[in-house]
């Protein structure tokens, strides 16, 4: 009898688990196509009020810049100490915090004028950051996100990130979008979004054809990074490592489907 049971429940709910509805498959629909300074190692992109806002590695090379997405012109920028490699970028408030690959450090500048206002401390690895108007969110090339208070950058909990049902690993630069948090992923020309409460990936952006399109160079690290959401016009920045392109796209239904 409880053999039966057992077998009926797991008829019940465990076929329901293996039969969950797999994640929706898009593609980029390509709006413009606009300049870029090729010589940027991008590892973070945000948009604010019509600039763009770019966080750059290497180091040695690393810097902060306010961008100009129309013409790919620099308007600002400023370079990190020489031993800080720079990662994923998030404005709060007046501030943008700037992460550091291996160093531990959030470097925090003055939107206004990147002065520097100080810095946050954190273990591990930095990759991506997002602010979605109430906490950061924080990507270290794992396979879970750090939900962190957007004051003083405390650890509040660690979003395993599932596709597939299975652990979805290297997750890097971050763009935080309504209920969702979209990755790329480091060394893929596909992007996640991944749903904020579940951790669930419930839809993949395949962005190859942005790479014909690019001119990137012939650099192995010359991947697909860097996202950046326009609530406005509800529209995504998409760019890469040393690309002299910026792509303003949305992501529609796959073809294939």
């Amino acid at each position: 009898m409880k053999t039966g049971w057992l077998c009926l429940l797991l008829a019940l709910f465990g076929g329901g688990w293996a039969q969950a509805e797999p994640a929706e498959r898009l593609e980029v629909e390509v709006l413009a196509v606009l300049p870029k300074a090729a010589d940027a190692f991008t590892q973070g992109l945000l948009w604010h009020r019509g600039q763009l806002y770019e966080s750059t590695g290497r180091y040695g090379r690393s810097e902060l810049r306010q961008l100009d997405p129309d013409s790919g012109e620099v308007l600002r920028r400023i370079g990190l100490a020489r031993h800080l490699f720079g990662e994923g970028l998030a404005l709060v408030g007046d501030r943008l915090i700037q992460l550091t690959w291996r160093e531990g450090q959030a470097l925090v500048w003055r939107r206004d004028d990147f002065a520097p206002a100080g810095h946050f401390s954190y273990e591990g690895e930095g990759w991506g950051l997002c602010h979605d108007g109430e906490a950061l969110w924080m990507s270290d090339g794992s396979a879970s996100l750090q939900r962190r208070d957007a004051g003083d950058f405390t650890l509040l909990e660690r979003l395993a990130v599932t596709l597939d049902g299975e652990p979805q690993y290297r997750l890097n630069e971050l763009a935080c979008a309504g209920e969702h948090v979209y990755a790329n992923v480091w060394h893929d020309h596909h992007i996640l979004r991944i749903h904020k409460a579940s951790g669930r990936v419930d839809a993949v952006i395949d962005a190859s054809a942005l790479l014909p399109l690019s001119e990137r160079p012939a650099d192995r690290e010359a991947v697909l990074n860097g996202i950046a959401w326009d609530p406005g016009q509800d529209v995504f920045y998409l760019t890469g490592k040393l690309w002299p392109r910026l792509f303003k796209v949305r992501f529609v239904q796959s073809a294939a489907d």
